[in-house]
């Protein structure tokens, strides 16, 4: 009945919901109709007779026979399966359920196999509920894993069903059926047909096998979240890349993905940090934060500025949207930038500077030059700059800092990716006497980028401009930080040599991994003290067509920056840098669209 599809079932069988327009019923008959079957059954129940008169009797001449359960909402599909037992042992059969949506070439991976009872499985991730089994190194089913029994210590052990199987005729009819009945008769019909499979299990007969799978893209659709995981993963080309990047993160939904799209540190989650944040979880998150005082002491504490001084905010993006909305007159922007700034203002307070050269260099005295004579109120600044990775030494960044308070211009520094440059240490502006010698200074700083921790939204803003401190922080909520992210700065100082150590690996491997994308002919990879590269992409490649490639065949979720205002319609990426293995898995992917190039060539 898919009850927790809401309206998207409330007229409609489950297997009617379309994915990207195209009915869940449609595509598993087509993909069914590649095969030598010899007849589709489908069990209906809930508006099956819409489900009949738009299916008909056939499907791209595959016979189509029905088998009705009249009271489907009051059993389970343990009984939908009772209902179709005399079919199953005329032929060996493939039992799908209809609520799958998967890539071509499942079916055949059950068919192709010489093992007569097969079973789909996929290694366990976050994302996955239901029916669990452990599998011996033979691949034999050797339990079943209820939800109650379910330990997540143990994931690492289990495999989630596809709800894909392959049974012979032989089996279904001395073994399955035979525990079928006698399951239901004594347990009655509200239950799951696996939970028979379970039972035979316990014999050690080692009938069912399973046949893990490993890269194949597929998703169960329970609910409205599922379905829409469902329509990006399975989005025709022209709509892909707008269906993943509209999402702004949580692509840890998304199977065995890899992206390279957003911009974290590594190294840092290896600290012993998470473990402690990790042991306090149940408190945590049964507990109310403290208010804007305990939490601005806390930041305080981490980041070495006067209370007074600094203001933690929701993620950056709390406090950039309080900042933005609380400064007057024109904004002077360097393009192309981090858009969450300028995005937040009327297009006609912006002066924007470009810079003039094929990598997008530029220095404070540029900077001094251009505003000098196009005058900005406000002039923002990132630094290293998002996309290019143009970065100003800490001395002419006080030059221009001064040059901004002589001109009565407030200067705002993003310094978000300032602990990924080369002599991080002494790049940052977050000390009193900088704040205090330059009061029209405002910096700010997301944690969770160079912390590596986006999921506990933290950001930091400071300025020695203390009316507008106090003023942003009667904007913002009383419990704008969480309990996590409160933690976090709570105990962050006892593991400070963990993130330095962090830092400095970080940097080595920024420099490896930026030998290995130079080795990539049509890449034009500019130089960064950021945790991203920015790479013009060269011809007969454009970025999108890359962006694509690395998504649809590799799983890879790259970023294409050539709709940036500045870059006038060329064709550039940013690639983050992940840890070592990661990065790897990036350069051999676009290697290999090197070679299909060249064999085409």
């Amino acid at each position: 009945m898919g009850k927790r599809l809401g309206e998207y079932t409330k007229y409609n069988t489950k297997c009617m919901v379309p994915v990207n327009r195209i009915p869940l019923i449609d595509r598993v008959l087509k993909q069914l109709s590649g095969l030598n079957l010899n007849r589709v059954v489908i069990v209906v129940g809930y508006e099956g007779k819409k489900l009949m008169d738009y299916l008909g009797d056939s499907y791209n001449g595959l016979k189509i026979e029905y088998v009705n359960n009249p009271i489907y909402d009051k059993t389970n599909n343990i009984y939908s399966l009772f209902l179709a037992k005399d079919k199953m042992m005329e032929d060996d059969t493939i039992l799908v359920e209809s609520d799958l949506i998967f890539q071509n070439g499942m079916f055949e991976l059950l068919v192709d196999n010489p093992y007569p009872n097969l079973a789909l499985v996929a290694k366990y991730e976050s994302w996955m509920d239901g029916t669990m089994v452990t599998i011996d190194d033979e691949n034999n089913i050797i339990s079943f894993v209820s939800k109650e029994s379910f330990d997540f210590k143990e994931r690492d052990k289990y495999y989630k069903t596809v709800n894909i199987y392959k049974l012979s005729a032989e089996f279904t009819k001395n073994k399955y059926v035979p525990f079928l009945e006698a399951y239901s008769k004594a347990q009655g019909n509200n239950e799951y047909y696996e939970n028979v499979l379970r039972i035979l299990t316990f014999l050690n007969t080692h009938d069912l096998k399973a046949l893990p799978i490993t890269n194949e893209k597929w998703y169960e659709i329970d609910d409205k979240q599922d379905l829409d995981i469902a329509e990006a993963l399975f989005a025709e080309e022209k709509d892909i890349i707008r269906k993943y990047y509209g999402r702004y993160g949580g692509f840890w939904r998304f199977p065995k993905m890899l992206d390279f799209c957003y911009l974290v540190n590594p190294y840092f989650r290896n600290s012993r940090i998470i473990n402690e944040m990790e042991a306090n979880f149940r408190t945590l998150i049964g507990e109310y934060p403290s208010g804007m005082k305990v939490n601005t002491l806390l930041a305080s504490k981490c980041w070495g500025v006067k209370e007074e001084y600094i203001i933690p905010g929701n993620g950056a993006a709390e406090l950039i949207k309080a900042l933005m909305e609380n400064l007057r007159g024109t904004l002077g922007v360097i393009r192309p930038t981090f858009e969450e700034y300028p995005n937040r203002r009327d297009k006609e307070t912006l002066v924007t500077y470009i810079p003039q050269n094929k990598d997008y260099r530029y220095t404070a005295k540029d900077l001094m030059d251009f505003f000098g004579k196009h005058r900005a109120d406000t002039l923002l600044l990132i630094n290293p700059d998002n996309p290019s990775g143009n970065f100003i030494p800490m001395d002419d960044l006080l030059v221009l800092a001064n040059w901004c308070e002589q001109q009565g211009i407030r200067l705002i520094v993003d310094e978000s990716f300032v602990d990924f440059s080369v002599g991080w240490e002494n790049n940052t502006l977050l000390h009193d006497q900088i704040l205090e010698a330059y009061p029209h200074l405002v910096v700010m700083k997301s944690i969770s980028k160079s912390y590596g921790v986006p999921g506990i939204r933290l950001g930091i803003m400071c300025s020695a401009d203390t009316s507008l401190i106090a003023k942003m922080k009667k904007d913002v909520s009383i419990w704008n930080i969480n309990s996590f992210a409160e933690f976090f700065m709570q105990i962050y100082t006892k593991y400070e040599k963990d993130y330095k150590r962090a830092c400095e690996k970080f940097i080595k491997e920024r420099d490896i991994f930026e030998e290995q994308l130079r080795q990539i002919s049509f890449l034009r990879v500019m130089p960064s003290q950021a945790n991203y590269f920015l790479c013009e992409i060269l011809p007969p490649y454009t970025s999108r067509g890359i962006v694509l490639k690395m998504l649809k065949e590799h799983n890879i979720l790259t970023r294409d920056c050539s709709d940036k205002i500045g870059f006038d319609g060329k064709q550039y990426m940013r690639i983050a840098v992940r840890n070592h293995e990661d990065n790897s898995k990036l350069t051999e992917a676009l290697k290999s669209l090197e070679e299909d190039l060249n064999s085409y060539s």
